[in-house]
């Protein structure tokens, strides 16, 4: 960000005397203040309690850093990526070494590295090319080691390898003979292997000696509709109690535990809306002692009253929702991250024995005062009674009476859809909404049918309804929002990635007349085809798409590939459509986008494409998210009427190639990066 645009975005907001901005008073946020990396994230305690890592640019890229707890401008990178950038890592129960994960360019093959953080010798554990590699288990009882599945025998099947983060020696633990998964106990034993089985079900089997499943018997037998919301979760320290979500006797993916000795199973918790979302256990003897669901937000219930004094504190410290994301192995030292919607992530060093939460740093605080907008929960009632949990955000100063309703006339909206389907859109900071709602959009996310966390039954409904019933539900709540005085009817865009990209080419082809525009990222335009290029190492998985989506191996299921594939409906596009691909994508790959351009320049219909070849599912590197963004906002401008910063030098950083429809976006072709300017 520009200085100049820092003293003007600072002065513009100081100035509005702590009165309710007018949406149209609201200074401009710039993209890269939204949309560049974090200052910091990711913060982990080291087992030993010593020393806290985070994520942090370096050079403008994002890189592993670690500091002294008690003297953070001690902090030093132990990692020089110079591109792409890190954005996963975690400690090696030793205290010593760093692991972290990276692709190249967004193909996914993710492999693993080893630092020491004292000498900064890195270890490649990994040196495979082609490869993609799991982390299977870590334990404290092993604390140099790790197990790591790797895919280097065999593309589709991930085989279990002890690997030595000091060292880098692997050793074969267990060969994959056909299995999606292992659970393994913290003296690595390798307890139960995971198959799907032609009806779409799982069948957990015993494992004897890390080399026999016994598929005599299953030991657990999940049926089809359960699948995503019922497995096992892990053991208790000493391996004899095993945890598990469990669906079977209910709706919802309640927390039980099962004692292997006797046979005993015991319910820990269930929520009668939502799907047991997550665990807070003690770092070594693994037991329970709070449980995390989330309907509209997150409700944490104590189970152990052993933390509830530092939980009850914990809330006191900030007026946001509280996450406890790692804890020394001896637990005296907490990390917590503070989640807001109008603000950035907080993060604390929290004493147990003291009471006391130390403040660290924010996330991100070049946004810290600026007119951020509050993203609500709403739900919203489906043609048919299902309930679709919701988020609004309205523009910073548009609703000056809080009911969450625009004070004037109906707003231009985005529709912006999420991924998966199988996820779910959540209660936080989430820079799409901000930037949209600061252009002076009303942004609406929709758990459609089909999204994980409200039970089975809910995402049972979506299955065979791609294109169906769960586009029904997104057209329901923009029905919905146009009602509610929220939307202006005829400036309603929809726009998403992955699945919701592959929504976006459904809204303009199946509903062409209710969307002004579509803006679609690394959307699959034939389901035929989509399911034909998916990665190698899905293919153990592959039932759950045969299952849910159509089966590609039937005449029945094929036929409803094509039906419900915008790309077979292309002459319907009426309104204007921008394409984001990145080249390296590995599950929705680049023909997705290519096939769906082809066919409408074949019959005359505009499209803008933007192709960026070092990138895969979605836009990593921040010069690139932003170049998209600057194209969309223009594009949205164009075709909504809302706010736009202008693209200028946006693009010169990025590898952004436009094949076709640069005119259709206004400064696009002006922008776009020469010869001389590309870096």
């Amino acid at each position: 960000m520009r200085i100049g645009q820092v003293l003007a975005l600072a002065i513009a907001t100081l100035g509005t005397g702590g009165a309710a901005a007018q949406p149209g008073d609201t200074p401009l946020i710039p993209r890269d203040v939204l949309f560049g990396n974090p200052e910091r994230a990711g913060v982990t305690i080291s087992p030993t309690g010593q020393h806290l890592s985070w994520l942090a640019p370096l050079e403008g890229v994002l890189n592993v850093w670690v500091a002294p707890v008690d003297d953070l401008d001690a902090a030093k990178p132990i990692t020089d990526d110079d591109y792409r950038g890190i954005r996963q890592h975690f400690w090696a129960w030793n205290g010593t070494h760093v692991v972290y994960l990276q692709d190249t360019g967004g193909d996914e093959n993710f492999l693993a590295y080893s630092v020491n953080v004292e000498t900064g010798e890195r270890i490649d554990l990994t040196p495979f090319e082609g490869v993609r590699v799991q982390v299977n288990q870590v334990s404290p009882r092993f604390p140099d080691e790790m197990i790591l599945g790797i895919n280097d025998r065999n593309p589709q099947l991930h085989d279990l390898y002890r690997v030595n983060v000091v060292t880098g020696e692997r050793t074969m633990l267990m060969t994959n003979e056909g299995y999606a998964g292992y659970t393994l106990d913290d003296d690595y034993n390798v307890r139960f292997a995971v198959r799907f089985e032609g009806d779409g079900s799982l069948s957990y089997f015993e494992v004897e000696g890390n080399s026999t499943v016994r598929t005599d018997e299953a030991f657990l037998s999940v049926p089809n509709e359960d699948t995503l919301t019922t497995g096992l979760a892990g053991f208790n320290a000493d391996g004899t109690v095993l945890y598990m979500l469990d669906s079977r006797l209910g709706n919802t993916a309640a927390l039980y535990t099962k004692n292997l000795a006797t046979g005993e199973t015991d319910l820990v918790f269930e929520h009668p809306k939502a799907d047991v979302s997550g665990v807070m256990a003690h770092p070594t003897t693994y037991a329970i002692e709070a449980v995390r669901a989330n309907y509209t937000r997150t409700e944490w219930t104590v189970l152990d009253e052993r933390v509830e004094a530092d939980l009850a504190y914990l809330r006191t410290v900030e007026n946001a929702e509280v996450n406890v994301t790692s804890r020394s192995k001896d637990d005296t030292l907490w990390t917590i991250a503070y989640t807001l919607s109008d603000g950035p992530v907080k993060y604390y060093l929290y004493d147990r024995a003291a009471k006391d939460a130390r403040y660290l740093f924010s996330n991100r605080p070049a946004i810290e005062g600026l007119p951020l907008a509050e993203m609500h929960p709403v739900v919203i009632d489906s043609r048919d009674g299902l309930e679709l949990v919701s988020y609004l955000t309205l523009p910073y100063g548009s609703d000056s009476d809080g009911d969450v309703r625009p004070d004037a006339d109906p707003l231009p909206m985005v529709l912006l859809v999420h991924g998966g389907p199988w996820a779910r859109d959540s209660w936080g900071y989430n820079s799409m909404h901000q930037w949209l709602s600061n252009r002076g959009y009303a942004v609406l996310s929709v758990n459609y049918r089909g999204s994980t966390g409200f039970g089975k039954d809910f995402i049972n409904a979506g299955n065979f309804e791609w294109a169906g019933k769960m586009h029904d539900d997104l057209i329901d709540a923009v029905d919905w929002a146009v009602a509610q005085g929220i939307a202006d009817e005829q400036r309603v865009a929809i726009m998403g990635g992955s699945y919701g990209g592959y929504a976006t080419l459904v809204g303009l082809t199946f509903t062409p007349d209710t969307f002004a525009c579509g803006v679609s990222i690394v959307g699959p335009s034939n389901l035929r085809t989509l399911l034909a290029t998916i990665p190698p190492y899905w293919a153990p998985v592959m039932k759950m798409f045969t299952t849910r989506v159509g089966d590609p191996n039937t005449e029945e299921g094929l036929a409803l590939l094509e039906e419900r594939s915008p790309l077979n409906y292309v002459e319907k596009i009426e309104r204007p459509l921008l394409i984001g691909q990145g080249a390296n994508d590995p599950r929705v790959k680049q023909s997705e986008s290519d096939q769906i351009v082809e066919a409408m320049q074949a019959k005359s219909i505009p499209v803008t494409y933007a192709l960026f070849p070092d990138e895969g599912h979605g836009f990593a590197r921040p010069e690139n998210r932003t170049a998209f963004n600057a194209v969309a906002e223009s594009f949205l401008s164009e075709h909504l009427g809302g706010r736009y910063e202008p693209i200028d030098d946006d693009l010169l950083e990025s590898t952004i190639q436009v094949p076709t429809g640069a005119e259709g976006v206004p400064g696009l072709a002006d922008a776009m990066p020469t010869v001389d300017t590309l870096k």
